[in-house]
């Protein structure tokens, strides 16, 4: 359609007014041509799309007949005593064994607090944080707990001209 168009302008600069008048129906053939060949294809595409979406809903119904019947065959064997039965077994068991692993962590707590002498952990935690240059922000006795806070001290002079380092710093607080 481009080089009809352009044999259509090189026929008009040129004077030669019946050449342009075939050039430029070649040029309204060809663009209906072409918007005829637009339609065409977007109702392929739309029949395309409608056979696919078929085909999809027939598996999608070959599988709820399976899964009807599966679920049909298993309610036939579904005793709801010996369900309701096993449940209760079930929780008994568990509550049994949470009882137990919770005896058993409290024995494991204690015993390797025992073990290893209060003061000597203190020590050295603070021992670690001194070489971090970090700041413990609680007391030692809540880190049974978890709840020990940890604070950058100030940064010196020369790391706060650095941001880079001041962030990497703070990085290494977090992860600690």
């Amino acid at each position: 359609m481009a080089m009809q168009k352009a044999k259509l302008t090189k026929a008009m600069k040129e004077g030669n007014m019946e050449g342009a008048k075939i050039y430029a129906q070649n040029v309204i053939r060809e663009k209906n041509q072409s918007l005829n060949f637009l339609r065409l294809g977007s109702r392929i595409d739309a029949v395309a799309s409608r056979l696919e979406t078929a085909i999809r809903m027939q598996d999608v119904n070959k599988a709820m007949v399976m899964t009807v019947k599966g679920m049909s065959n298993a309610m036939k064997s579904m005793e709801v005593e010996q369900i309701a039965s096993t449940m209760q077994d079930f929780e008994k068991n568990f509550e049994d064994m949470d009882v137990r692993s919770g005896y058993m962590e409290s024995t494991m707590a204690s015993t390797t607090s025992m073990t290893t002498p209060p003061e000597e952990v203190e020590n050295l935690m603070k021992m670690t944080a001194d070489e971090a240059g970090l700041e413990i922000a609680s007391s030692m006795e809540s880190a049974g707990s978890g709840a020990v806070q940890v604070n950058q001290q100030a940064a010196p002079a020369e790391k706060a001209a650095d941001p880079a380092s001041e962030l990497e710093a703070r990085l290494a607080a977090l992860r600690g």
